[in-house]
């Protein structure tokens, strides 16, 4: 974790609670956005090697959250844990709570185990959105078992997989856009193929990578921040841009499983919108999201940009992304 942003981590054993703090470096649109979409959930709730599937969600006071965590390096359906949330109250961009517990995939709550009410508060202060959290139990008992399992270590790792996540998705959009031009892009993602999929591109239209060239998960700097890179994932390509026609950009990456992305039919590939101002950007998102489903909504972003996503009502999925100069 970034050494500039609060984390504090607080067991209470007077209250039964577990207290913490912790600050993000993107404002309070995106984080909330994180906590309570489930298409992002997915990508960084679970500490690795678990990963999390959202089976359904209805983010209202009184709805459900159903979803299982599995252990993505084991074939043993026993490393597959599902989980419900039940929400109590919500007040958009400010807070939620629910009741947490171990059950099946039906829903139906497992006794033996401990049950959590979270309280999440959502403030932003400039750039950061700071996230304070309440995990309160029904007993002493109930407090050590959770603290024995892990809750911590997991917890702790979770928040990581948010960080990593926004960081390998973002970071290199701003780099290899120069200038304020507008332009259209086309984004693509593979399961470890970009690198075969864009030679065969780049034969096709006989045209030459832009930009940086072929770029690999291995040249993101190391950081404390994050754990080590799986070894296979290394060699990825992390980014690689590509002229073809009337100045048409495609732009590719590889999307592992190991970084916390699922790849899906109907996810793999994004019109990119690069207008050549900020109220272009407010129109173009208003305007096509209409009726659709706004996945992330426009917003400022640490790493620079003014960028949103979503999918039209046709099923289309567009980002935009507006760089200042």
């Amino acid at each position: 974790m970034n050494p500039n942003l609060k984390f504090d981590f607080i067991v209470n054993k007077e209250n039964n609670t577990v207290n913490v703090k912790r600050e993000f470096a993107a404002n309070l649109e995106l984080v909330w956005e994180a906590w309570t979409n489930p298409e992002i959930l997915d990508q960084w709730w679970a500490p690795k090697p678990y990963k999390t599937r959202t089976k359904s969600m209805d983010f209202r006071e009184g709805g459900m959250w159903l979803y299982e965590m599995f252990n993505t390096e084991s074939k043993n359906q026993k490393e597959c844990h599902w989980c419900k949330n039940d929400y109590i109250k919500i007040v958009h961009q400010s807070m939620f709570s629910g009741l947490d517990a171990f059950c099946d995939e039906n829903g139906i709550v497992n006794q033996e185990m401990p049950r959590t009410q979270w309280t999440n508060l959502f403030n932003e202060n400039g750039e950061k959105t700071l996230v304070t959290i309440t995990a309160q139990y029904d007993s002493l008992a109930d407090l050590e078992k959770i603290i024995e399992m892990g809750f911590k270590e997991g917890f702790t790792m979770a928040m990581e997989n948010l960080d990593q996540y926004i960081e390998a998705k973002f970071k290199l959009r701003q780099e290899n856009k120069t200038n304020n031009n507008a332009r259209v892009c086309t984004y693509l993602n593979f399961d470890g193929k970009t690198e075969e999929a864009f030679l065969f591109y780049k034969s096709a239209f006989k045209t030459e990578f832009i930009g940086k060239g072929i770029e690999r998960f291995e040249e993101i700097p190391p950081s404390v921040e994050h754990p080590p890179m799986p070894e296979a994932v290394k060699k990825m390509v992390l980014h690689v841009e590509l002229p073809i026609l009337g100045g048409h950009i495609l732009m590719g990456t590889d999307a592992p499983k190991e970084m916390g992305f699922t790849l899906t039919k109907g996810n793999t590939m994004h019109i990119c919108l690069e207008p050549e101002s900020r109220e272009e950007a407010e129109r173009l998102f208003t305007e096509l999201s209409a009726g659709g489903n706004v996945t992330m909504p426009l917003a400022d972003m640490f790493f620079g940009a003014y960028f949103g996503e979503f999918s039209d009502k046709f099923g289309i999925n567009w980002m935009i992304n507006y760089h200042s100069k």
